[in-house]
């Protein structure tokens, strides 16, 4: 465990497994930290390099005052995954880190393997759109306070006992201006790919493999028409919540196990 001062910023990392193994990087998702993929990370460690960091502005992680958002932490990670020199990964990420890491796919392909994407913030459409001024007024009035309730009502009824409050209490100790920049950098800034029609220009670019997993059918049978790259995939988990990698652990580390089998066998994924 360290906290990594590169060029651009500090991260702190965990790194677990073998360091001849192949790289696989778990990517957290908006005001949440490295944490959550502790019980994945333990899991897969005696198989591959298992990378946890905490992007910018959470967790342990160096907090700038501006460029909070999902196209900096692309670079962060391509910045990272540089100077560990671990060689091409396997990235995965969950909600706003599976923005990140398609980012990073697009921008740094040569750095990228393929792609594990856990109900990730694109492809919004209709209402959630026509939410998005409303609530990021509300995140840059009052910060992780107004995030915390988005939260709250993320978690399907079957979540394990105290993971609610877990990342209620997370959400609530990221900085108030981390969060409204992060929301901003999904949605409505320069960067943004969050909307539908900004995710499938993007999704476009992504050359390399990817397995995308949704909670929503709609959503899964929207990103299935996206698919270019041979041996993409969409997965839809109907039983779940929005930190479904969390709600089932020991699936989604039979989904990480069974990925990167297949990677073993037929290498990277290409258009």
């Amino acid at each position: 465990m360290t906290i990594l001062p590169l060029e651009r910023i500090r991260l702190f990392c965990t790194a677990l497994g073998p360091a001849e193994g192949v790289p696989l990087l778990l990517v957290h998702g908006w005001g949440g930290d490295g944490r959550e993929w502790s019980p994945h990370a333990e899991a897969l460690a005696d198989r591959f390099r298992v990378i946890v960091p905490d992007l910018r502005g959470h967790g342990r992680s160096e907090v700038p005052d501006q460029d909070n958002t999902p196209a900096e932490m692309a670079e962060d990670l391509a910045a990272l995954l540089g100077r560990l020199d671990s060689g091409p990964a396997v990235v995965v990420g969950h909600s706003m880190g599976g923005q990140v890491v398609n980012l990073l796919a697009v921008r740094h392909p040569a750095l990228v393997r393929s792609v594990v994407a856990l109900d990730p913030a694109h492809g919004a459409h209709g209402d959630e759109v026509a939410q998005i001024p409303v609530r990021l007024a509300q995140y840059r009035a009052r910060g992780a306070a107004a995030a915390a309730g988005f939260v709250a009502g993320a978690f399907s009824r079957s979540a394990p006992a105290g993971l609610r409050t877990a990342h209620v209490r997370t959400m609530l100790g990221t900085p108030d201006h981390v969060v409204a920049q992060a929301y901003a950098g999904m949605y409505t800034g320069p960067d943004a790919v969050g909307v539908r029609p900004r995710s499938e220009a993007y999704l476009r670019r992504r050359t390399r493999r990817a397995l995308t997993v949704w909670t929503s059918a709609e959503a899964a049978a929207w990103e299935r028409d996206t698919l270019h790259v041979p041996g993409s995939r969409v997965d839809h988990w109907p039983d779940s919540g929005h930190y479904l990698h969390e709600e089932h652990p020991e699936r989604t580390v039979r989904l990480v196990q069974d990925w990167m089998a297949g990677e073993a066998r037929t290498g990277p994924g290409r258009a």
